[in-house]
């Protein structure tokens, strides 16, 4: 029951080999559980397959239990009736977790841990046909019963959100019924829908309609595309953050404020599916399409932008992938491809995304060639980008095909301007850009220059004070030795002179005094 380990595709309860089996006789070393095979029958047949035993009591301040479909996260040990341990998720220091209700596990596993609750200790007593048969696995003998210590620790809803963000997180609160039978698009559903908010009931009726539909009766475009994951009689819980919700708006009728969490509860009382594509001929097709074709324009003029998307979406979706068709039934087809992907460009660029409007206009252009709307709306998706070439290149397109066509003569006029002002800017920018160089060059060449003037004046004082120390080398002691000689007495004779003071001996001796 590892993260490392596959669930096997039969729903077993996974078991890491390395855990598997005892080196030791299990009579030597092993203690039946002193829970085993006591307690209450959870089974649905009441025909004692799976017994839960309490060991610790849970959080009784709830009365929530998991429900199929949460992701749980458990501690557990599977011993035999013996003892004999198999395996162990605390021996490996890390919770389990499995999602409840799908088969994941064994069938004991399912009915059991639905049963407990938050910080719950239960021992279940697991027969043959509630484990794993008479086929065994691993050190498990066939035919076995087990017993399991389980520790319920958490447990939380199926995240169904695009981004798996958290944003939409569905809970079943009732089982529907049937295997993997669900409303398809177009099906026709009857609910029972609750909305709160803030813990108090904002909404609660019945309503009846068909998926894609909705918004016309208030119902959020996520609560039908969860409604699609519902069975008949399945109540689900839904909550959601805002930015799937009533967003920063809120809803003003129902009293909710902006940015605000809420919680939807459905019920599924009953639908009936619409017929699916591979199961519709031709002109089925073209009928629904042109339903769709009708539906999304009103919405788009009730400003339910994403509604009419959805719609015009479903055209494409129902005759794209036509082929061998007669003349006229291509004819009907390519003008309703036409129609459906120049009003999704309409809708785009009033949401402001010009790639998508870029895209579905060019699909546009491979119906009809000379589509004038198709370069136009094109054309302004590309202003709204800022390709301003690229939008007069779409616009005079269009006075090619109609040249008194004024509002593309004013759109080519614009793209002029912007191209003009982008080119100046271009212009002042490359300006700036070369007289900041040319700045900076020359405070170089002056900062060169000034290391230079600085090297020669070093050069030429470096000069004049060695050869100012060559002369006090070279002369300096002569003269003063001449002054201060000897002098003759009045008799003739020579005289020795008198020791220079320590000042004068300072200038003989040429050092600084």
């Amino acid at each position: 029951m590892s993260d490392s380990v596959e669930v096997p595709p039969s729903g077993d309860l996974p078991i890491e080999s390395a855990n598997m089996g005892s080196e030791a006789p299990a009579e030597e070393t092993s203690v039946p559980h002193p829970l085993a095979g006591q307690g209450e029958d959870i089974s649905p047949e009441k025909d004692g397959g799976v017994l839960k035993a309490l060991k610790v009591k849970g959080d009784e301040s709830e009365e929530d239990r998991p429900m199929p479909g949460d992701t749980v996260y458990v501690h557990y040990v599977g011993t035999l009736l013996t003892g004999q341990k198999f395996d162990s998720s605390r021996d490996r220091g890390e919770k389990f977790s499995f999602t409840l209700g799908k088969g994941n596990v064994i069938k004991a596993w399912d009915i059991g841990v639905a049963t407990m609750r938050r910080g719950e200790i239960s021992v279940l007593t697991c027969k043959p046909e509630y484990a794993y048969g008479d086929k065994g696995q691993g050190s498990i003998p066939a035919n076995s019963t087990l017993v399991f210590e389980v520790e319920l620790f958490d447990w939380q809803g199926e995240d169904i959100s695009e981004d798996k963000d958290g944003s939409i997180v569905k809970r079943t609160l009732q089982a529907g019924e049937g295997d993997d039978d669900t409303p398809n698009e177009d099906a026709l559903v009857e609910i029972h829908l609750t909305c709160s908010f803030d813990g108090k009931n904002v909404d609660d009726r019945d309503l009846k309609f068909n998926i894609g539909e909705g918004s016309d009766h208030g119902v959020l475009d996520v609560i039908e595309s969860g409604i699609q994951k519902m069975k008949k009689g399945e109540k689900a819980q839904f909550r959601l953050k805002p930015k799937v919700a009533y967003g920063s708006e809120g809803n003003k009728d129902l009293n909710i404020p902006p940015d605000a969490s809420v919680t939807f509860n459905i019920l599924l009382k009953d639908f009936t599916k619409a017929k699916d594509t591979w199961e519709m001929d031709i002109e089925e097709k073209i009928a629904a399409a042109e339903s769709c074709k009708v539906k999304g324009s009103a919405y788009y003029k009730s400003a339910n932008v994403q509604g009419a998307i959805k719609k015009w979406k479903r055209i494409i979706f129902l005759l794209e992938t036509e082929t061998g068709l007669k003349e006229d039934e291509k004819t009907k087809t390519n003008a309703l491809q036409l129609a459906a992907n120049l009003n999704l460009a309409l809708a785009y660029l009033k949401l402001k995304d010009h790639p998508e409007a870029i895209e579905v206009c060019t699909k546009a252009l491979e119906f009809d060639a000379n589509s004038e709307k198709g370069f136009f709306r094109r054309g302004q998706a590309h202003f709204g980008k800022t390709d301003f070439e690229l939008a007069r290149s779409d616009f005079e397109k269009v006075l090619e095909l109609s040249p008194e066509n004024k509002a593309a003569k004013n759109q080519v006029t614009l793209c002029n301007q912007k191209i003009k002002q982008q080119e100046d800017k271009e212009k002042k920018l490359y300006k700036n850009m070369f007289d900041t160089i040319l700045r900076q060059n020359r405070e170089k060449e002056d900062l060169e220059e000034e290391k230079k003037r600085e090297i020669s004046e070093n050069i030429k004082n470096f000069k004049i004070d060695n050869e100012g120390g060559a002369n006090a080398e070279n002369g300096d002691t002569a003269e003063p030795a001449e002054e201060g000689g000897g002098t003759e007495t009045e008799g003739g004779e020579q005289t020795k002179p008198e020791e220079p003071t320590p000042v004068e001996q300072g200038v003989v001796d040429g050092s600084s005094v």
